[in-house]
């Protein structure tokens, strides 16, 4: 890491967890790439995400361009969301991160990265990250990832069971660790990120520049926008999870907003109320993720000025 100062500070990406509507994620990011003129990994020294904001986060810390990951979602996400069963959701998802990220490694990233998941058995987070810098404890056997591979990490933060099967993972260490959606424990990444940056990076709080971005907020679907199949059935366990995510989100702000109101933060994601934005994080309709995106790309026009102020 940087020497960080007021003229220099460090500047933290969070990226909220919310399956497809990451889409409006990617809305915003493209738009702070062409602000920044330069690829994400270059501008953030801290990259934390959550789910579908741990692909991107992913990603953009190996050096991708927002357009390659916006294309990538483009081509993939629909194929996933759509997949009906458990373990076809899980083929798909472990498919498209073997595919995308092969045989990378946290040594490969560009910048400093935590990716966030749940320990199953525990109950309590697991963050894979890239330096020991960024160590709050057991420093002495600290590696990058636990050895990881990224693909599997990341496949683990968007592991939302049980609509996805549980992710075990083997780190360098031997241990065989069971994992779940991040969005169980940090749904909004933000707080673990600044917490990190102070306590284990020991930065000042005056030295930090933070951009949190979520998914927006919408309308959940009607039974009818899910047809008559088997799929609808499970629509109010889908509602549930979606609330359980969104509660942690708004919780994990609220409490951030509380500790670390001192620290220049600009958030990103607004609700839309409008019937026709009803979706969820398993949205598969190609034409409504490109409205998604079309969104974020607004929120970012509603807070450039802010952007600019801690960003430029």
């Amino acid at each position: 890491m940087a020497d960080f100062s007021a003229e220099r500070p460090c500047r933290i990406l969070s990226l909220d967890g919310g399956g497809a509507k990451g889409f409006y994620t990617l809305g915003v990011l493209r738009e702070i790439e062409g602000m920044v003129k330069s690829r994400l990994h270059e501008k953030f020294d801290l990259i934390f995400g959550t789910s579908t904001g741990a692909i991107i986060a992913a990603l953009l810390a190996l050096g991708k361009s927002v357009k390659d990951i916006s294309d990538l979602y483009e081509d993939n996400v629909p194929k996933v969301m759509k997949k009906k069963k458990r373990m076809s959701k899980s083929a798909a998802l472990k498919k498209l991160g073997d595919d995308v990220f092969t045989d990378a490694m946290f040594t490969d990233m560009k910048t400093g990265v935590g990716i966030v998941t749940t320990r199953w058995v525990i109950e309590r987070p697991m963050i894979f990250k890239t330096s020991v810098e960024q160590a709050h404890g057991r420093k002495g056997t600290f590696s990058p990832g636990f050895g990881v591979k990224v693909s599997d990490a990341v496949q683990a933060s968007c592991s939302a069971y049980p609509f996805f099967e549980r992710k075990t993972v083997k780190t360098d260490m031997g241990d065989l660790i069971e994992l779940i959606d991040g969005g169980y424990c940090a749904n909004n990444p933000t707080l673990y990120a600044i917490s990190e940056a102070i306590m284990a990076l020991k930065l000042s709080p005056e030295h930090l520049r933070v951009v949190s971005c979520g998914v927006g907020v919408y309308p959940s679907p009607k039974q009818s926008w899910f047809g008559t199949t088997k799929w609808a059935q499970k629509l109010p366990s889908v509602q549930l999870l979606q609330k359980t995510l969104e509660i942690n989100t708004q919780s994990m702000d609220q409490l951030r907003h509380v500790l670390y109101q001192h620290v220049p933060t600009v958030r990103i994601s607004d609700t839309f109320e409008q019937p026709e934005m009803a979706t969820d994080l398993f949205e598969h309709n190609c034409t409504k993720l490109n409205i998604l995106r079309q969104r974020g790309r607004e929120s970012f026009a509603k807070a450039e000025t802010d952007l600019k102020r801690i960003l430029l």
